[in-house]
């Protein structure tokens, strides 16, 4: 039964960035969380882990082939990325979950009251 939730967790996260593209992260960590059971740390690192293979390659190809991708963007953003990446998963690591939990939610309603009011 954890494998179907899984994929359908996957599913859900990939029709969901590849029609409005937000990361998975919006969806996947809380899903990880609240209906999985995940500590928030194992939440955000498994989601991470989703990144190293190329998840988004066919939804991409698509844009791409549509001329919505600015690779030279897209190259720049990944190395920053990949640095961030580094230097966030260590600061992360490092700060009790509770307070992780709430950097989390406080990032994503944000952008959530940006989006909805600006």
């Amino acid at each position: 039964m954890e494998i179907l939730l899984f994929l359908c967790l996957g599913l859900a996260g990939g029709i969901i960035s590849g029609l409005i593209g937000i990361g998975g992260g919006v969806l996947f960590t809380p899903a990880l969380v609240y209906l999985l059971g995940f500590s928030q740390h194992e939440a955000q690192g498994t989601t991470l882990a989703l990144l190293v293979p190329p998840i988004g390659i066919l939804g991409a190809w698509t844009y791409y082939q549509r001329g919505y991708v600015n690779v030279h963007a897209a190259a720049l953003i990944c190395v920053g990325f990949v640095l961030g990446g580094l230097v966030g998963a260590k600061f992360a690591i490092a700060i009790p979950a509770l307070l992780l939990k709430r950097v989390f939610g406080v990032a994503i309603l944000g952008v959530a009251v940006r989006m909805l009011f600006f």
